[in-house]
């Protein structure tokens, strides 16, 4: 069983993949060719944005963003702890410095209700970040932002294209919203790459300029910049993949659905997070929760787990993958704590990094290979 199943989406859509590959090998413009310009016009179309930039990685996506803000050395990017390093990473980068609120312990999206507290005159950008594929509360930060001086809300979209917030879609929901297409990705190419979103122009010419080395015409650098250009066979793979990705869409969806379900109708004791089971240990597996007014794309179904390492070497000797998405928040990691404000207490997201623990999905997971996983999760230690 695979952890993530890249094998079967290839062989479904391999004459397409074939044919696309072959025709950037026949026109020779690997870099920025019309592939390039065709991806960007397909997603900004489909998340409902004026503008989308492809970058080199979601890494880059971040970074280019806080560069295109200004934000620089002395400013505070406010974002949350428990998510895949680059999230912070950028705002390091830039000079400026991260101050992580705490975590919602049912959704583990960052906590809209702790951000006003945080937020100081230093305060040029949050960070919201839509972990596992569910958006987090988009309408109440945007509004936190607004009313503290109209500081811009970049949604790191990494995990969640393709998830709705009220009927809107990730990636446009902000100021900008961000998206990698690292291979795991709800959306991924086969390599590196990324891309922006905004429905600001100024914005998005600061983004496109930022990324070709802060050129404005060839050999004219009006700006500091980078080289984030995405290699035009990437963008030919994921044009490749395109018509299969809203069935793919619906399928996580479901497949997340019938996890939950599942777990809960079999795993003795299972029931949802809940504020009140940060409280004390857990004792048997939680579920994370799917809020009514959004959709989530479960780039990872991941559960908390009582006794992790013995639950994941069961599951490896019935020859199931697991993995954990992330076992030490980022306000704790070694880089990062002699950088954010020392005044910086997220006990959940420390609590919630020790339990959560992530199995094998995507849209091509199939019914059998769902019910070994919980028939293990299930047994008695």
């Amino acid at each position: 069983m695979e952890f993530i199943d890249l094998k079967t989406q290839q062989a479904a859509i391999k004459p397409q993949l074939d044919k696309r590959i072959s025709d950037v090998l026949a026109h020779g413009r690997y870099i920025m060719g019309p592939e390039v310009a065709e991806l960007e016009k397909t997603l900004a179309d489909y998340v409902g944005t004026k503008h989308c930039i492809s970058v080199s990685s979601g890494t880059e996506a971040l970074l280019i963003s806080l560069m295109a803000l200004n934000i620089k050395p002395g400013d505070e990017v406010i974002t949350t702890p428990f998510t895949f390093v680059a999230t912070a990473e950028v705002i390091a980068l830039v000079g400026a410095t991260p101050v992580f609120v705490d975590i919602e312990p049912d959704t583990v999206n960052i906590d809209s209700t702790k951000i006003k507290a945080c937020i100081t005159s230093k305060t040029k950008a949050i960070i919201t970040v839509s972990l596992y594929g569910q958006p987090a509360d988009m309408d109440e930060i945007n509004k936190i932002a607004r009313e503290a001086g109209n500081i811009p809300v970049i949604e790191d979209g990494a995990q969640s294209f393709g998830a709705t917030y009220k009927g809107r879609k990730s990636c446009n929901l902000s100021t900008i919203g961000c998206n990698s297409f690292f291979p795991s990705k709800p959306l991924g190419c086969y390599g590196d790459g990324g891309a922006l979103f905004t429905n600001d122009d100024t914005l998005a010419q600061a983004s496109r300029e930022i990324r070709v080395h802060g050129q404005s015409k060839r050999y004219v650098h009006t700006r500091i910049g980078v080289g984030g250009r995405m290699d035009t066979l990437q963008c030919a793979v994921l044009l490749a993949k395109w018509p299969r990705f809203e069935w793919e869409v619906s399928q996580r969806e479901k497949i997340g659905a019938d996890y939950t379900k599942m777990i809960l109708e079999t795993v003795p004791g299972a029931r949802p997070m809940s504020a009140q089971d940060f409280e004390g240990p857990i004792d048997t597996v939680r579920t994370l929760s799917l809020r009514d007014d959004r959709t989530s794309v479960y780039a990872q179904y991941t559960v908390l787990i009582p006794h992790r390492e013995a639950m994941q070497a069961r599951l490896k000797d019935a020859g199931i993958p697991t993995a954990v998405h992330y076992p030490v928040p980022l306000n704790k990691q070694p880089a990062y704590e002699a950088l954010c404000k020392k005044d910086c207490q997220t006990p959940i997201a420390q609590f919630i990094s020790q339990h959560v623990m992530s199995l094998p999905m995507g849209p091509d997971l199939t019914p059998e290979d769902q019910k070994q996983i919980i028939k293990v999760l299930a047994q008695k230690e």
